[in-house]
């Protein structure tokens, strides 16, 4: 059963897709990571984006569809997380004629649902390693590190985000309002949406996950 993420900033959905990646051998579909892959490669499309980028612009829709197609397509069948897309209604249509063109039909889509006090507690608070960019909290007891500023897993140095600062916080979350929250309806009224109490702890969140894609490959 694959799955789409819908999250706020500082929701734990970097953490739930290394648990699943980990644990069910998921492919993780990070758009960023596809852009920046691409770059890497070199190619005629990568040089565009690299030049797009650099110029401060946004990647159009089109583009991105285009990589998340060609790494669907040779994925050959493994069950993938989709990280960062959709953002929007008009991605999220463009995604719906994705999936049937490759005859994808079994995933969930899952929401992730943190209110804005605790996302920003979380997002400034938040520490991840500078290794293996495992991720903390310095105000959350259940997720500081055993050793103050070190990585429990590479023992590596821990660094705060240049991005998780009040002020950027509150751009991203009024962003995810705006454009990402309508989905929320979109897929409900699909009955492809799942809601999920981000609250809780890391490990009680990844339970109610497994319990949502159990429920669900049994209904398919």
């Amino acid at each position: 059963m694959n799955v789409i993420f819908i999250a706020p900033p500082a929701s734990g959905k970097g953490t739930q897709s290394s648990l699943l990646e980990e644990k069910y051998n998921y492919k993780h579909l990070s758009t960023g990571d596809l852009l920046r892959k691409e770059i890497a490669k070199k190619t005629e499309l990568g040089i565009e984006v690299d030049k797009i980028i650099s110029k401060g612009e946004l990647v159009s829709d089109e583009i991105i569809t285009k990589l998340l197609k060609n790494e669907l397509e040779n994925m050959k069948h493994q069950k993938f997380i989709l990280d960062g897309y959709p953002r929007n209604i008009n991605q999220a249509i463009t995604l719906n004629r994705l999936f049937t063109e490759l005859n994808c039909k079994n995933y969930v889509t899952i929401y992730l649902r943190l209110e804005e006090e605790m996302a920003m507690a979380r997002a400034l608070g938040r520490i991840v390693c500078s290794h293996c960019e495992a991720s903390y909290n310095k105000y959350f007891q259940n997720l500081m590190p055993k050793e103050n500023g070190i990585c429990d897993k590479c023992h590596s140095k821990l660094v705060s985000r240049v991005d998780d600062t009040e002020e950027s916080f509150k751009i991203r979350f009024q962003t995810y309002l705006s454009s990402t929250a309508p989905l929320i309806d979109y897929y409900k009224e699909r009955n492809k949406l799942h809601v999920v109490d981000a609250s809780q702890s890391h490990e009680e969140i990844f339970k109610n996950i497994e319990d949502i894609l159990a429920s669900a490959a049994v209904d398919n």
